[in-house]
C-alpha cells in the first residue's frame, strides 16, 4: 500500500507544480488516475495531468515502491531514484556477457527480479548490494535477442512467470530453470502463429488465472492455471484502440489499463482502460507522447490503490 505522506505530496504537487499539463485523460464517468508512465517518456503524472516528476531516457519497466522512490530500467540499467530527486539511490548493470536488461521488480524480500536478454537469456535476483544472488537460466527459443523476453515476475509459489515473444508461450520457471508450465499464445481460433499473437505480459492474478497483452497481435487475454483461454478482447471490441500494446496492469474492480505502445495516431489514446465486457471506461490522450511501455496506476479519483497487479 502507498504510503499516505506519498498521497500528500502528490496532490499538493499537482496544484504546486509549474509543469504544463500533460495530456489529459478522457472518461465519461469521471474516472482519474494518477499514475506513473515508462517509455519514450518517464513520468509521474497527478490525476489532473501534471508532471510531479520526470527522468530523461526510455524506460522499459517502472514501479512507485512502497517508500515512493520510483524503480525504472532505463537502457541497461536498473535504477532506484530517492522520491521526487534525480538520486541513484539503488542500481544494477547489466552483465556485460549480455546485451539487453529487461524487467525490474522489488520482491517482497528485498531483492530486484531484473530479466538479461543475449546469449545467456536469464533471470536474476539482485540483494540490495547489487549483487546476484540467485540466476535462472531461461529457454526462449530463438536466437534474436531482442525478442526473447519481455515482463517476466516472480510467483507467490516462488517460481517466475516468463513471456517468451516468438516461442508464442508464457513459461513458469523454477529457480532452476525448469519449465513447469506453459500457456501457448498461438490460438487457432486467433489464426495460429500468422497473427504474431506475441505475449509481452505476464500478470498473475489474484484467481490463479494469468493476464498477458499480446503485442503485434494487438489482444489482451486471460488464462485460467492449466491455460484455457478465459477471457480476450481485440481491436473489434475496443474500436482499433490497440496498438502493439505493451504494458498493462489488472485493477482491483476487475478492470485492465492497456498500454499501446505503437500508437502514432494523435487522436487515439496512448493507454486505455477496459472493462470486463470491453467498454473503454478510462483514456489517456497525448498528440506527441509515444512509445507507453508500461504503466503503475496508482491511485483512482483520490483512493490509493495498493499492490499493482503488473
Amino acid at each position: 500500500m502507498l504510503k499516505l505522506p506519498f498521497l500528500l505530496t502528490l496532490f499538493s504537487l499537482s496544484v504546486l507544480s509549474a509543469e504544463e499539463p500533460f495530456g489529459r485523460q478522457v472518461s465519461e464517468t469521471g474516472v482519474r488516475h494518477s499514475f506513473l508512465l515508462a517509455g519514450a517518456t518517464t513520468a509521474l503524472i497527478s490525476e489532473e495531468g501534471e508532471v510531479l516528476w520526470k527522468t530523461p531516457g526510455k524506460a522499459r519497466d517502472g514501479f512507485v515502491l512502497e517508500n515512493n522512490n520510483v524503480l525504472v530500467t532505463i537502457g541497461n540499467v536498473a535504477k532506484e531514484f530517492a522520491e521526487g530527486t534525480q538520486d541513484v539511490v539503488w542500481s544494477y548493470q547489466l552483465h556485460k556477457d549480455n546485451q539487453e536488461l529487461g524487467s525490474a521488480v522489488r520482491l517482497a524480500n528485498g531483492n530486484t527480479l531484473v530479466v538479461e536478454r543475449g546469449e545467456n537469456p536469464r533471470l536474476l535476483e539482485i540483494d540490495p548490494k547489487g549483487e546476484p544472488v540467485v540466476e535462472v537460466p531461461l529457454q526462449p527459443e530463438t536466437e534474436r535477442i531482442h525478442m526473447q523476453t519481455r515482463m517476466a515476475r516472480k510467483l507467490p509459489n516462488g517460481n517466475y512467470l516468463v513471456p517468451h515473444l516468438l516461442a508464442f508461450a508464457v513459461k513458469e520457471y523454477t529457480a532452476e530453470g525448469k519449465v513447469v508450465r506453459t500457456i501457448r499464445t498461438d490460438l487457432e481460433e486467433w489464426g495460429g502463429r500468422e497473427a504474431k499473437t506475441w505475449p509481452f505480459t505476464a500478470i498473475h492474478l489474484e484467481n490463479g488465472n494469468t493476464l498477458v497483452n499480446l503485442t503485434n497481435g494487438n489482444r489482451t487475454a486471460e488464462f485460467d492455471s492449466e491455460g484455457k483461454l478465459v477471457w480476450s478482447l481485440s481491436n473489434k471490441e475496443v474500436g482499433g484502440r490497440f496498438a502493439d500494446p505493451c504494458g498493462g496492469q489488472r485493477l482491483p474492480n476487475g478492470n485492465t489499463v492497456i498500454c499501446s505502445y505503437g500508437q502514432k495516431n494523435g487522436e487515439m489514446p496512448r493507454v486505455f482502460e477496459v472493462d470486463r465486457a470491453g467498454k473503454v471506461v478510462w483514456e489517456f490522450f497525448h498528440p506527441s507522447v509515444g512509445g507507453a511501455h508500461e504503466i503503475h496506476v496508482l491511485t483512482t479519483n483520490g483512493e490509493a490503490l495498493g499492490k499493482p497487479l503488473k
